[in-house]
Formats: structure tokens, C-alpha cells, sequence
């Protein structure tokens, strides 16, 4: 499970194991693949802040109710309780991630300072230039996605990806090509294939993702008569392509990151379309930012070093100790938490921040009291 709980908060991102750490009580939820909501179950019955797409997903996959799933829109500040009165606030606001349908980035802001939470994303330039990140806040914690960190991949953009992928189906017009896909994600892909070489066939499960998103009508669940179809990726090795061969000639598509460089068989092409930030491109964001410390999301081994030299060296104006509201370690206390962190004042440590001003005005919707809904 790649999820986080924030020292000396009620937050967790993708975190769902709260009979272990009672002590979260607010919850978020950043993309809906399957190791970022493993833990969650239709009986869930505490408020979860994500993305409109995520919401609607979510109540598809896990049927919440309505009442638990709280969409925010991008772009945003909101306004969100951090105890089960409403007298400490934060506000967080929602960054497209570039990753899959509904991915977002967090940026929270509070007692705490200003702490961004990338999720899983894809870096492009752009990203530095949104005026929400180009103001003159110090981040705080940057919690990174650290998938390729370190690695010796370096990913084409996805636009060169997707003409590679194009390329190769040229270079085959007698083929049937099967497309290995996982079952959210690289959906913008497939419309582009879809644009140029006909319809794309697709499982009736598919089909019911594809248009809760919207997405274009250049799909279709009669993959008998397509020349193109979309199956699971785990679907793509020799023996389903021997068993596909004796059809008719046919050609696999893999387009992923994590892949690259290993061919099960030649009739299947593997592509580095990914959907995560390569190294390179991780130290880009990281210089842009220069965030004063780097957590990394994914278990393993510390990143921080890899970025080191453009981490900010900007002292804090206030304490160096994060203070917790008493309201907060109360409704921290009432879910069984912060017996290890009870005192209200707590000594920085390397997973924690100093504590910044709060210049963000929030916008947008303000959540009722966290408490009042889970009652």
C-alpha cells in the first residue's frame, strides 16, 4: 500500500488502516489504483476528500456512501476541519497529478506549514508554472513520488510514446494488435488510437469506466470486429500470444514505464509510455520547488540525498516546533491516537516541518466538522 500518515496530524493520503492508527480521522485520497485504496471496503464509514473523477469512481468500485465522499474541485482552496468542532482549519487544494483519470497532488496548508503530497505523477514544466506553486510559500515536506528514484530510465514524453506506438501498428497492417493496458489509466492513449486506426474494442467492465469519464465514442464492446482491442496487461506473454497467433496474425502493445527494456516474446513491443515521473524529471520538479525536506511515498530507502543540493536552506520565522492545537490532539485523542504525542508542544524531527505562516486566503467550499459526519 503506498499511503502516508502526516506526523503530528489527523491527515492520511491513501491510508486505510485505522483500527492500527486510530489517530487519522481525516482522510484523502489521491488516485484510484489499486495500491493506493487497498484497505478500503463498501462498510467505510469516514469522510474521504479527492477529486470529482475519484469520487465517481469510487462510489462505482467500492459503493460508499454518498455521504462519506467529499469531491473537491482542482484549482481550488478548500477549507477543511482539523477537529470535531471546527475551530482549527487547514486549507487544501488539488493539482492535476498527469498520472490517470482523476490523479491529483495535495497541497495542505496549516499549523503545520505547507506540506505538498504528489501522489503518483508525471512531470511536465507546466506544473512549475501554476500560480499556486509560483507565490512565495516554502514547501515545507514534499512527499514524492519516488517510483524511479534513483533509475537509469529515461521516458520519451508521452506524445513521442504514443507516435512510436502508432509506428509500430503501421509497420503492421495484416496484424490484429492487442493492447495491454491496466484497468484505469493511458486512456488518453487509447482515444488517440482509436482516432487514427478505427474503433477500439474493449471488455463490457471497460466500457463502463470509459464512459463514466466521458470520454469520446470511438469504443465498443464488439472486439470480434475490431482490428484493435484493449486487454489486461497482465494478459500479454508468450503463451497468450501463441494462442492468439493461431487465430490470425496479431501483434502486442505494452506501453509502460516499469517494463522497459524486457520483451517477452517478438510479436510483443513494449513502449515506455509512463504514467510516473522518470528520475530526471523528478530533479527537475524537485529544483523548481525546493521544498526543505523530501519524504518519499513508496517503501525503501531515503530519497532526500538524491535531491539534496536543491533542497532550501530558508529558516522558518517561528518556532522550530510544531504545535498542536488542543482541539486537534483532542479529536486526535478521541480515535485512540497521539498517546506518543500528547504534550502540546513536540520537538522537530527529520519526518516533521517547522511551522510556517499561513498567508493562503481559502476559497471555495468549506466541509462541515468531520465529527458531526461520522456521527
Amino acid at each position: 500500500m503506498n499511503g502516508k500518515l502526516i506526523p503530528y496530524t489527523p491527515l492520511a493520503v491513501d491510508f486505510w488502516r485505522v483500527a492500527k492508527f486510530p489517530e487519522a480521522r481525516i482522510f484523502f485520497l489521491s488516485h484510484m489504483h489499486a495500491d493506493h485504496t487497498s484497505g478500503l471496503t463498501p462498510t467505510w464509514s469516514r469522510p474521504i476528500y479527492c477529486s470529482p473523477i475519484t469520487a465517481v469512481l469510487l462510489k462505482r468500485k467500492f459503493s460508499i456512501a454518498d455521504k462519506f465522499i467529499r469531491p473537491l474541485e482542482l484549482g481550488e482552496s478548500h477549507c477543511v476541519p482539523l477537529d470535531g468542532v471546527g475551530k482549527e482549519t487547514m486549507t487544501v487544494t488539488l493539482i492535476d497529478a498527469n498520472h490517470c483519470p482523476g490523479a491529483v497532488m495535495f497541497l495542505f496548508q496549516g499549523y503545520f506549514g505547507n506540506i505538498l503530497y504528489t501522489g503518483d505523477f508525471r512531470f511536465i514544466p507546466e506544473m512549475l508554472k501554476l500560480p499556486l506553486l509560483q507565490t512565495n510559500i516554502i514547501i515545507d515536506v514534499l512527499y514524492l513520488d519516488n517510483t524511479y528514484c534513483p533509475s537509469k530510465w529515461h521516458f520519451p514524453s508521452r506524445e513521442d510514446a504514443t507516435e512510436e506506438i502508432k509506428i509500430i501498428i503501421r509497420n503492421h497492417p495484416d496484424h490484429q494488435v492487442v493492447i495491454g493496458t491496466y484497468s484505469l489509466g493511458k486512456e488518453s492513449l487509447l482515444v488517440e488510437l482509436a482516432m487514427e486506426f478505427g474503433w477500439l474494442g474493449v471488455s463490457p467492465e471497460r466500457m463502463e469506466t470509459l464512459q463514466l469519464l466521458g470520454l469520446p465514442n470511438v469504443f465498443t464492446t464488439a472486439t470480434d470486429e475490431c482490428r484493435l482491442r484493449v486487454v489486461d496487461a497482465h494478459q500479454l506473454n508468450s503463451r497468450s500470444m501463441a494462442h492468439w497467433n493461431c487465430e490470425c496474425p496479431t501483434i502486442a502493445v505494452l506501453p509502460s514505464g516499469n517494463r522497459a527494456g524486457r520483451q517477452p516474446c517478438d510479436s510483443i513491443f513494449i513502449v515506455p509510455y509512463s504514467d510516473h515521473s522518470s528520475y530526471g524529471e523528478l530533479r527537475q520538479f524537485v529544483a523548481g520547488l525546493q521544498p526543505r525536506a523530501i519524504v518519499p511515498i513508496n517503501k525503501g530507502p531515503s530519497c532526500e540525498r538524491y535531491f539534496r543540493e536543491f533542497l532550501s536552506t530558508a529558516q522558518s520565522s517561528q518556532s522550530k516546533t510544531i504545535i498542536i492545537p488542543e482541539s486537534v490532539q483532542r479529536f486526535m485523542k478521541e480515535g485512540g491516537g497521539v498517546s506518543a504525542c500528547s504534550n502540546k508542544c513536540l520537538p522537530k524531527r527529520k519526518a516533521c516541518i517547522f511551522r510556517t505562516s499561513r498567508t493562503h486566503i481559502p476559497k471555495g467550499v468549506c466541509f462541515d466538522s468531520p465529527k458531526s459526519s461520522i456521527a
